[in-house]
C-alpha cells in the first residue's frame, strides 16, 4: 500500500533539473518530523516547508499496488513529447519507494528521480538521486547525482559533505518560515559561500519565485 499526499504536473523548481517538466508524487510521512506544528521545535528537521500529512492533497490517495500508482502518475503526463519524468518526494519518499514501484514506473516509460534526506536505503535503478542532508542525521546514501544542501544548518555545514561522491553539489538558501528578511540574508550568505567555494552551486526555489506548485 502506498500513501500519497499529492500528485501534480509542473516544472521542477530546484537543482540540476530546474525548469524540466515533471510529475511530482509526494508521499506521506517522514522519519525526521511528524509534520505536526506542535512537534516542529523538537524535530530533527525543524525548517521543513512542506505538508506531508494525510492523503487529502491534490490527487492524493492510497494505492494498493505499484501498477495502480504508476498508471495514475502516467495519467498526468498528457503529451507524447519528451521523456516522461517523475519526482518522488515527501516527507521522506524512501519510506515507501520500493523495487516494485521503480519497475512499474520504468514499465510505463518514466525516468525516475527521488529527493531524499539520505538516511534510508534506496531501491536499485533510480535514474536520478538527489540527497538533501538534514541536521545531525547520518547520511547513508553517499553517492548519487545531486547533493542539495539547505543552507545554513549549524549541524550540517557544506564542509561535512565535500568528499561525498555526487555529480553536482548545490546550496539552497533556507526559506525562513517567519522572518522573510532573514531569508534574504540566507540567500546572500549562500551566494557568498558559493563564490568562496566553487565546488558548490546556487539552487533557488524557482517555483516559489514564479508562483507555481
Amino acid at each position: 500500500m502506498y500513501s500519497v499526499k499529492e500528485m501534480f504536473y509542473t516544472l521542477q523548481g530546484e537543482g540540476a533539473h530546474a525548469g524540466r517538466p515533471a510529475v511530482f508524487c509526494r508521499f506521506t510521512g517522514c522519519n525526521l518530523w511528524s509534520g505536526r506544528e506542535q512537534d516542529r521545535a523538537s524535530a530533527i528537521c525543524n525548517f521543513c516547508d512542506t505538508d506531508f500529512i494525510g492523503t487529502d492533497g491534490q490527487n492524493g490517495g492510497k494505492f494498493a499496488t505499484a501498477e495502480s500508482l504508476a498508471n495514475k502518475i502516467k495519467s498526468f503526463w498528457a503529451t507524447p513529447e519528451g521523456t516522461p519524468y517523475v519526482v518522488f518526494t515527501g516527507g521522506e519518499p524512501a519510506l515507501q519507494l520500493d523495487k516494485a514501484l521503480v519497475m512499474a514506473m520504468h514499465a510505463v516509460g518514466f525516468e525516475i528521480a527521488i529527493e531524499t534526506n539520505g538516511t534510508k536505503p534506496l531501491p536499485r535503478n533510480i535514474d536520478w538521486i538527489c540527497v538533501s542532508p538534514k541536521s545531525t542525521t547520518e547520511v547513508i546514501i553517499q553517492k548519487g547525482n545531486e547533493l542539495k544542501l539547505v543552507y545554513p544548518q549549524t549541524d550540517a555545514m557544506p564542509e561535512k559533505f565535500n568528499a561525498l561522491q555526487f555529480d553536482h553539489f548545490y546550496l539552497q538558501p533556507m526559506d525562513d518560515l517567519i522572518d522573510k528578511p532573514g531569508q534574504t540574508n540566507n540567500t546572500q550568505d549562500t551566494i557568498a559561500y558559493c563564490l568562496r567555494h566553487p565546488q558548490w552551486k546556487l539552487s533557488l526555489q524557482t517555483h516559489k519565485i514564479i508562483g507555481i506548485d
